[in-house]
């Protein structure tokens, strides 16, 4: 089984940004930030790079492939999840993860809100053998099937007994693109 977190900094401190690092025994942060870019200084992707490495955790940026605001290609999630840019990404945060702990980072603080949950987790999540989490910023870590039953209550998409599970999920995901698109 390979395990991805995902991760957004929003406004957090070092220390507790790198705490969490350290809790879930991250060894590679990949910066999926279209523009790596923070007015929080250690987010910027030259002093973020230089201070994961000074703790023994990689860095990797695929904004221009997985990135929320691509410069070329479609905006659109599923046509863009079926482009070789981002099926290339893919690999490549496969390939992280057969050798130690990624966590996915954007910007947003909690997943939901962000690219990095209807994108990319999402994508992860239907591969076989891939377990995909979320880091929380109260230090816990919420599975994607717990946030996909936080994002069908956002859109009140629950009980409902005509429909299947999966069509409601699917709408859920559709509602929430849209926020986005």
């Amino acid at each position: 089984m390979i395990n991805v977190l995902t991760l957004g900094h929003s406004s957090i401190g070092w220390d507790e940004f790198y705490c969490a690092l350290d809790q879930f025994n991250v060894g590679c942060i990949i910066d999926v930030r279209s523009s790596p870019r923070s007015r929080w200084r250690h987010f910027f992707k030259p002093e973020l790079r230089v201070r994961l490495n000074r703790v023994g955790v990689s860095y990797v940026h695929l904004g221009h492939a997985l990135g929320g605001i691509p410069t070329n290609g479609p905006t659109d999630y599923s046509t863009r999840r079926g482009t070789a840019a981002f099926a290339t990404a893919i690999e490549t945060v496969l390939g992280i993860a057969a050798r130690c702990t990624p966590a996915i980072l954007c910007a947003e603080r909690d997943a939901l809100q962000c690219h990095r949950f209807s994108l990319i987790a999402r994508h992860l999540h239907n591969l076989p053998d891939v377990r995909v989490a979320h880091i929380r910023h109260d230090g816990t870590l919420e599975s994607h099937e717990e946030a996909e039953a936080r994002l069908m209550t956002l859109h009140k998409l629950t009980a409902d007994l005509l429909t299947d599970h999966n069509e409601r999920l699917a709408e859920a995901y559709v509602r929430q693109e849209r926020k986005f698109g």
